[in-house]
């Protein structure tokens, strides 16, 4: 991905917008869930993902313009890490409202389920004894609903997994900028004293300040 520092910290930040405006559409869905993903679910999701990856390829061509500089500005280094603090946060908060969202399916599913068992055990309760096939076929059915609820289940541990090691490969990233920060800061000679001398100088100002202010005060008091 091409473009300037300015550009692509632009584009990082409407993107993040963007996600943020995805996030509250997809939130609604854990409190109106369908029983299977709907299309305009299924396409929230996908935005979101497509949204997150394209903000990991503009950090990754900032990281890149950054390395390929002499002398790396602190103020840059700084934005860099904000962005990529800010994805991590994102990406924490789209796994929340993905389990979020299939846990409320799960329970509109369950629910569903216990409904039909009570139908159908009151439209049989008054016929001839059971059927064994049917009974067989019963359990089957009940059997083959336990595997799906143990399949989604693998499929969020999955999800976890993948998300702890992204938060890993996240919180390396994060050091490397920061020891980039702390060799660039080291490296600019005097700054620390430079620094020191700015703070000393606004105290004073402000202690001159405010006994100009008190003075006037007593003045004021003085002549009424």
């Amino acid at each position: 991905m091409s473009g300037s520092f300015g550009q692509l910290r632009s584009q990082a930040r409407q993107l993040e917008s963007q996600t943020e405006s995805l996030f509250l559409t997809y939130s609604s869905f854990s409190q109106h869930t369908a029983t299977t993903p709907t299309e305009e679910e299924n396409r929230v999701v996908r935005d979101l993902e497509e949204t997150l990856a394209k903000r990991e390829e503009i950090l990754s061509s900032l990281a890149r313009i950054l390395d390929s500089e002499q002398l790396s500005s602190a103020t840059k280094l700084h934005h860099l890490q904000r962005h990529k603090e800010i994805l991590v946060e994102h990406q924490k908060e789209f796994v929340r409202l993905k389990s979020a969202v299939q846990n409320e399916r799960n329970r509109a599913n369950l629910l569903n389920t216990v409904r039909n068992d009570i139908d159908s055990f009151r439209s049989t309760s008054s016929a001839a004894p059971v059927d064994p096939r049917r009974e067989a076929d019963y359990m089957l059915n009940e059997r083959s609903r336990i595997d799906r609820s143990s399949s989604m289940v693998d499929s969020i541990l999955s999800q976890a997994y993948a998300t702890r090691e992204e938060f890993g490969r996240q919180r390396a990233m994060l050091a490397n900028v920061q020891r980039r920060i702390t060799g660039t800061a080291s490296r600019i000679p005097g700054i620390n004293t430079i620094i020191s001398k700015i703070n000393n100088r606004k105290k004073r100002d402000s202690l001159i300040i405010a006994t100009l202010i008190s003075v006037c005060i007593l003045l004021l008091f003085f002549i009424r």
